[in-house]
């Protein structure tokens, strides 16, 4: 009985709470977790760039890595939380329950085989990712530590998803934010007063991300949360397996293409400028990535909003969470891009002291600074597609920035431009998946107000 009262109350909150302070209640532990994220990440940078470019090219390298990690993770994550958030919309608890297992589960099985294969294939697959002979040392080491905790990294993306998708995105706050603050401090202890250089920073991490994974399925095993996680509840219907898979295609879409394209930018740029252009476009990748997960943070707290209005049939909510979510979250990179661009060349110097490497990455800052404001709309209509169940166009969305446009600009800009070419890189293809998105933004929103009428109509005639 207390377990469906605690659904009521939750279901009420989602569906008839304010909209506008709702997004912002969930976006701001969703936006932390996010910061924190990028911080360590940054915090990894930071402190490995003191050993040199090697080192920090190294780290470039294996970032591509743990992006394919991420992706897989993301999938299963962001493919569940959408059919949770729906199912619980609909008051389909069972089905929720089912997901949520069977996405975990399946994420830690998959790590698992990650873990070892890439072990197994490791130098092979750092010289595939673009290293350097100067930089293959380092980036082996770092990604033997990374590949030992592929498991639990995947089960947190899945876990974190859960508490975001069902609104009660504190407790992803409290376990993602308390392992990256923790990393932040493990860093320099393993790093410098330990002396394990590259190894310090991989080991921070790995167990920075083991204690978020007991941080997030803590309160699951004390079954705070609405989506049940029993063994017995693991499916084998191969449906609901690729009905998760389908829905979350377009995070592996995105994160996947940003690891093959993380490849293919090291490849190029290494050709162009070697461990300067490496060292240059990890940082440039940190940074952005750093503002990037604020709007990501605001999108995570608009899409269980969106996921639950859907499931509830109640369109004018999804209108104004959508209209005030674009608003907000472009504001925001607006705010951020103004000191971003005039204080590139102050950024750089304090990741590493080589006068190469800060001028290609403050020059991709500054160009990186006018598209912030535009990168709302890509990102939003991708959310919004995935939440309410639309595969297609948001596997579409997600493949632009990283895939449909950076591919072949990732070619085609170095080779007339050199390594100017590189730095507008990002950029340009920002602008062009700001373009190729807009169109689906406004289509979406005549939709919505085509299902407002229609619902208004029916609530009139239901009144006569």
């Amino acid at each position: 009985m207390a377990a469906k009262q605690i659904d009521q109350k939750q279901f009420k909150k989602m569906t008839e709470s304010p909209v506008c302070p709702l997004i912002l209640k969930l976006a701001i532990p969703t936006t932390v977790s996010m910061l924190v994220t990028g911080i360590y990440n940054t915090a990894d940078t930071y402190f490995v760039s003191q050993l040199g470019k090697s080192a920090s090219a190294a780290v470039s390298v294996v970032f591509s890595l743990m992006a394919l990690i991420q992706a897989i993770g993301f999938t299963l994550g962001m493919g569940s939380g959408s059919i949770i958030s729906r199912s619980l919309g609909a008051k389909d608890t069972d089905t929720a329950s089912k997901t949520f297992t069977t996405s975990f589960f399946s994420a830690l099985g998959i790590g698992c085989l990650i873990t070892i294969f890439g072990l197994i294939f490791l130098e092979p697959i750092m010289n595939l990712l673009g290293s350097t002979e100067t930089a293959l040392p380092y980036a082996k080491t770092y990604a033997r530590y990374i590949l030992l905790g592929a498991p639990i990294m995947m089960g947190s993306y899945v876990l974190n998803n859960l508490w975001r998708w069902e609104g009660k995105a504190v407790f992803s706050m409290i376990g993602i934010g308390l392992g990256g603050v923790l990393n932040i401090f493990l860093d320099p202890l393993f790093i410098s007063v330990l002396d394990l250089g590259v190894s310090g920073a991989a080991i921070a991490t790995v167990i920075s991300q083991l204690i978020s994974f007991i941080l997030l399925l803590t309160p699951v095993l004390l079954k705070k949360n609405i989506s049940q996680l029993k063994f017995s509840f693991f499916s084998r219907d191969l449906k609901l397996h690729s009905n998760i898979w389908f829905t979350g295609l377009p995070s592996l879409l995105r994160q996947g293409l940003a690891s093959i394209s993380t490849i293919f930018l090291n490849q190029q740029g290494g050709k162009l400028a070697g461990d300067s252009a490496l060292s240059a476009m990890g940082i440039f990748s940190k940074v952005v990535m750093l503002i990037f997960c604020v709007l990501l943070g605001i999108g995570q707290g608009y899409q269980p909003v969106l996921g639950f209005n859907y499931g509830a049939k109640k369109y004018e909510r999804m209108k104004t969470a959508f209209i005030f979510t674009w608003i907000f979250g472009s504001a925001v990179m607006l705010f951020f891009a103004i000191p971003l661009f005039f204080f590139a060349y102050d950024l750089m110097p304090f990741f590493i002291d080589d006068s190469e490497v800060i001028n290609i990455g403050a020059r991709a800052l500054r160009l990186e600074a006018f598209m912030l404001p535009l990168l709302t709309v890509n990102v939003m209509c991708n959310m919004t597609f995935q939440s309410i169940g639309e595969r297609f166009k948001a596997s579409f969305l997600s493949c632009l920035r990283q895939g449909v446009y950076f591919i072949p600009c990732v070619f085609l800009l170095p080779r007339f431009l050199g390594i100017h070419g590189i730095e507008a890189l990002y950029p340009i293809c920002d602008f062009l998946s700001f373009a190729t998105s807009a169109p689906f933004a406004l289509q979406f929103l005549l939709k919505l107000d085509k299902k407002i009428r229609a619902s208004r109509e029916k609530s009139a005639e239901a009144e006569l």
